[in-house]
Order: C-alpha cells, then sequence, then structure tokens
C-alpha cells in the first residue's frame, strides 16, 4: 500500500476536546454528503464510480489533440480552469513531448489576448473551450476571438473539429453551438460545481493533454475517499481544526508552499474556499504564499503582525530535483542540497511563528505525482465541503458572484 499524505495538527494549538467536541457536526456532514441526496455533492463518490467509458473517450479525445496541434488553448475562468492549471503547473517538468497547454479567458485583458495571438499565430491549434452555460463573459469573449482566428487559419470545417467542448448535457449557448458545429464534446456533470470538477472531464482532458497519468490521479483520489468514507477522516479533522480556530478569531488560513510548482494549487485552494466559505457574512478568507519568497515580504506581518491567521503548511518531502550547493557559498551551505535547505526552511518557519502562538497546521505530501496530486484534491474538496457544513452555509452555491455579473452588465449597455 502507497503512502498517505499526513495531516499533522499537533502545532495547531487545537485541542483535542474540540475536535471530540466537533464530532456530531462531523457525522452529520459526513451523512449528507455520502446520501446522494445533496445538490452538487456528485464529486464525494466519483473516485469509485466515474464513467470508465467516458474516461477512456477523454483519453481518445486527448490522444487526437496531441497529434493535431503544437498548442491547445483552454478557454475558460474559475472552476473551468484553475484545476487543471494546478495540475499541469505541479506535474510537469518541461520534458514532455506534446502540444503545451495555455490558458485564455481567465481574465478580461486586451493586452493578455492580443499578446497570446501573436505567439500562436503560426502555431498548429486546438481550443478546449468549458463553460456549462457558455455565457461567461470573460470565457465568450476569448472563444470569440479564438475562434475566428482558427476560421482564418484552417478554414470552418477543419477549425470545428480542432475544437473541444466541454458544458452542459443538453442546455445552454454552448451546448447548441456544439451540437450545430460537430465539435468533439463532453460534460460538465449537473451535480458537480465547477470548483470540484477537477476530477471529471473538466479538468482530466487539458491534464491528459499534458501528458500526464489522469488514471493515476483518480487512484490517488479513491485512495483519499476511502478515508474519508471512514469516520473522522484526516479532511474531516481539519474542517474541525479550522471551525475551532474560526470561534478564537482566526479569519484567515495562509496556505503556504514551498515548492514554486504549487502556485497555481494555491491559487485553486483560494477558489475553493474562498467561492464555498463566503456567504452570509461568514467564512475564512483564504490566502496562498510561496515560501522562501514571501518570507522577504510578508514573513515580517506573520511573525509580528496582527494574529488574525492560521497558517497551513503543505510540505512535499521528496521534490523531483535536487542539487548540491558548491563550496563557494560557505561553510553553513557547502555540499549541502538545496532540498535541505529548503527543509530546513520549513521546519525554522514554522518554529519561529509557533514561538509567537500562530497556530500551524502541516500537510505531508510524499512527492508531486498523478497519485498524490489526486488525494490531494479530493482531501481539500472534503474539507472544503465539511467546513461549509459546520458553519452552517451551503458550500456548492455561489450566490454573490451573480451581483458584480449584474453590475457589469449594467455598465455594458451603456457604452
Amino acid at each position: 500500500m502507497r503512502e498517505m499524505i499526513k495531516l499533522d495538527l499537533s502545532r495547531s494549538l487545537v485541542e483535542a476536546q474540540e475536535l471530540q467536541t466537533a464530532a456530531p457536526g462531523l457525522l452529520e456532514a459526513k451523512t449528507k454528503l455520502w446520501s446522494e441526496n445533496e445538490p452538487f455533492t456528485g464529486w464525494v463518490k466519483l473516485p469509485f464510480q466515474y464513467d470508465r467509458a467516458e474516461l477512456d473517450a477523454v483519453l481518445a479525445a486527448a490522444e487526437q489533440i496531441r497529434k493535431q496541434c503544437d498548442i491547445l488553448i483552454v478557454i475558460g475562468i474559475g472552476g473551468s480552469y484553475l484545476g487543471a492549471q494546478a495540475a499541469i503547473s505541479a506535474l510537469t517538468t518541461g520534458k514532455e513531448t506534446g502540444p503545451e497547454v495555455c490558458f485564455a479567458g481567465q481574465n478580461l485583458s486586451g493586452t493578455y489576448h492580443k499578446e497570446l495571438l501573436e505567439r500562436i499565430k503560426d502555431k498548429e491549434l486546438c481550443l478546449c473551450v468549458i463553460s456549462k452555460s457558455g455565457t461567461t463573459t470573460e470565457s465568450s469573449v476569448a472563444f470569440s476571438i479564438l475562434k475566428d482566428e482558427l476560421y482564418r487559419k484552417y478554414g470552418r470545417e477543419e477549425a470545428n473539429r480542432r475544437i473541444y467542448a466541454i458544458t452542459d448535457a443538453r442546455k445552454g449557448i454552448l451546448r447548441e453551438e456544439t451540437t450545430r458545429e460537430g465539435y468533439v464534446s463532453f460534460v460538465v456533470p449537473d451535480n458537480v460545481g465547477g470548483r470540484y470538477s477537477v476530477l471529471t472531464a473538466v479538468g482530466l482532458l487539458p491534464i491528459a493533454v499534458a501528458g500526464i497519468d489522469v488514471k493515476e490521479m483518480l487512484t490517488g483520489a479513491e485512495s483519499a475517499a476511502a478515508l474519508e468514507k471512514e469516520d473522522h477522516g484526516p479532511a474531516a479533522q481539519l474542517a474541525a481544526a479550522r471551525m475551532a480556530l474560526l470561534k478564537r478569531g482566526k479569519a484567515i488560513e495562509v496556505y503556504e508552499y514551498y515548492e514554486p510548482r504549487l502556485f497555481f494549487f494555491g491559487e485553486w485552494l483560494k477558489q475553493l474556499f474562498g467561492e464555498s466559505e463566503g456567504k452570509d457574512g461568514k467564512g475564512i478568507f483564504p490566502a496562498a504564499l510561496q515560501f522562501s519568497t514571501d518570507l522577504h515580504s510578508m514573513g515580517q506581518f506573520l511573525q509580528d503582525g496582527n494574529q488574525i491567521f492560521f497558517e497551513t503548511v503543505l510540505n512535499v518531502l521528496k521534490p523531483a530535483e535536487d542539487i548540491l550547493v558548491p563550496e563557494s557559498a560557505g561553510e553553513l551551505l557547502a555540499g549541502k542540497s538545496m532540498n535541505e535547505i529548503n527543509q530546513a526552511a520549513v521546519e525554522g518557519v514554522i518554529a519561529a511563528h509557533e514561538a509567537v502562538g500562530v497556530p500551524i497546521i502541516k500537510l505531508e505530501i510524499p512527492e508531486l505525482t498523478p497519485y498524490y496530486f489526486g488525494q490531494l484534491v479530493y482531501f481539500f474538496e472534503t474539507a472544503c465541503a465539511v467546513s461549509g457544513y459546520l458553519n452552517g452555509v451551503n458550500p456548492f452555491d455561489q450566490p454573490g458572484v451573480e451581483s458584480y455579473k449584474a453590475e457589469m452588465r449594467k455598465v455594458l449597455l451603456k457604452l
């Protein structure tokens, strides 16, 4: 049996009694999640019962894309792209063969998209457009621009063979266009919200195009799900600890990672927890910092500032590569590996912050592989959902997001 990611609450300042007190709430949350009666909980049992035929179709489409193009542009925002970008950033090394995967429609910057057009003009292209409704402004604008580029390069018929859509099974503007134009398509499941969709076609297609073993990701997620199916799994324990810290006024969670490859995983965590928990005047504000880089900016605040936060450390025990420090670095550092020095930074920062009373949660990740990435995704999805239930909010809706969209439409009508 392979190792699991390990949760360490020993420096969290949360007492065992507090976790025991949370047990009834954890049981209620677990019952809801696994009942199949709650909306948008299709991700919970997905690692055990995903559609094998659909996965085969996803892998076949990924292989076709790898033959068709030099660059696959994934068009989407929020849950439609962040999980895939997190996986690709964490798990690719630059040594892989196959197309580059890049992203569009995750912002409204004319500069970003104009520069993207310049960059791809002499490349073989495919598009993967991801939107349940087809009406999200950022994605709609980018898809229109890039589709026009495909028409210009290839003509409509060939362009349509290079467009892959992931959208609603039956309704919406994008589904109508997909049916009319004959795009290869996959479904955003009705019972899985965008930010919980990494392990569906939404994430798996672009991740597979990047050459990552998505079956291993699903196996890792299954191993994490098996733990959470039992009473008091580690993700549920994390949720209980988070709520105990919130009751003490710790309203900000700082995700800290020491491997730069985890940058977009930090961004995915911000979306997952921010969109799931921030409702009804409640929730823990998620932030993400890259150490040791951000120790030279935010480290001062974390050490001596207003302690309205706790820290969750994502510690990779065996990074993919290492390098020895030469003698010219001086006696303290010479001959040590950079990973040894990085681990010294991990332990040193934890000790310094613990000494001034900062609660520290630590998650030990054996390696950054597809298997452990799948574990991480499922672990945090569960921790987030259970946290929402414990805090009395629905972790699967996002009513506040619609407010800015309505106001933006009013402004656009005046232009």
